[in-house]
């Protein structure tokens, strides 16, 4: 009697991503980088409502618009989103459930102040619109393959 070794393993599919539990391995790093990059976004955010809280002259506003508020409400719109952000980044990091839900919904606001923030700070805040879009991006795609 001849006793065969059995065949090994087949090799996984390519279809088969596991890795960070993502069904996209780009959009598993970029959660982790917008993870990140949310923390900083918050942190800026935070910084940026400090200073409009602050002082009055350090920004300025070109022209007259329609959605024009008083640098001092800007300045807690900005502190209170930007703390909400830093937030959902952290609950981003624990893996928590939650994160995902409540980090599309204070970046996709943080989007809208960052919109309406453009005649005071017009190139920063295309920066803050580019990095809450790719936030954005990487929160929509990743697809867990864990099960509950």
């Amino acid at each position: 009697m001849t006793s065969a070794a059995p065949p090994p393993p087949a090799p996984p599919a390519p279809d088969d991503r596991k890795p960070g539990g993502s069904g996209d391995p780009l959009a598993a790093g970029g959660l982790a980088l917008g993870g990140t990059l949310m923390v900083v976004y918050g942190l800026f955010a935070v910084l940026q409502g400090i200073t409009a809280i602050a002082d009055d002259e350090v920004y300025t506003s070109f022209g007259e618009y329609v959605f024009e508020f008083d640098l001092t409400a800007w300045g807690w719109i900005h502190l209170i989103v930007g703390v909400l952000v830093v937030a959902a980044g952290f609950g981003l990091f624990t893996g928590a459930a939650w994160a995902r839900v409540v980090g599309a919904v204070v970046v996709g606001l943080a989007l809208i102040a960052n919109f309406m923030w453009l005649p005071y700070q017009p190139f920063w805040s295309i920066i803050m619109i580019l990095t809450g879009l790719f936030v954005l991006w990487s929160l929509f795609n990743y697809r867990s393959t864990r099960s509950a």
